[in-house]
């Protein structure tokens, strides 16, 4: 018996190669922006500092600490939401790129592998009708088993785990 993610791994290596090319792209272009960000911030702290030294040693020592943590939390929110928005980006691209399946001369072959899958997990009484976006969906008792091209994109991106940090990791 053919595993669901034997059949899926060449798909999901074709949407990891792709993802990780359109991803490394996105996270180029969102450290650049990070990077000019946090630079911007520094200039603004020093000046700051710089500001702070008339009103006494003291008085600035506290007042530029105070700005760095500020900063820093600041550069932080800014490189977590660059991050946020290079997994969205990765999740719309896969989901882009499996939709592309829909008109590969073998879709109809994967269509009904992805059915007889689905009676494999969920049970042969389960009723399996193709997804509106691609893919198939098996329904039963309670149970349903969701093999659509956007759910197998999403599991695909979710399987990444840890590893998608990769992807703007310096």
């Amino acid at each position: 018996m053919i595993a669901m993610r034997d059949v899926l791994a060449p798909v999901a290596e074709a949407l990891l190669r792709q993802a990780r090319l359109d991803a490394d792209a996105v996270i180029r272009a969102a450290e650049r922006d990070a990077a000019q960000t946090i630079e911007d911030a520094r200039r603004q702290a020093r000046e700051i500092v710089a500001a702070a030294r008339g009103q006494g040693e003291a008085e600035a020592e506290a007042y530029s600490a105070a700005v760095r943590a500020r900063s820093a939390r600041q550069a932080r929110g800014m490189e977590l939401a660059a991050r946020r928005e290079a997994l969205e980006e990765l999740r719309r691209r896969a989901g882009v790129a499996v939709q592309a399946l829909r008109d590969d001369p073998c879709y109809p072959r994967l269509v009904k592998r992805l059915g007889e899958l689905a009676r494999e997990a969920g049970g042969d009484d389960l009723v399996v009708r193709e997804h509106p976006d691609g893919g198939v969906v098996a329904e039963g008792r309670g149970r349903r088993v969701d093999c659509s091209l956007e759910a197998l994109a999403n599991r695909a991106v979710d399987a990444l785990g840890a590893e998608v940090e990769r992807l703007w990791a310096p």
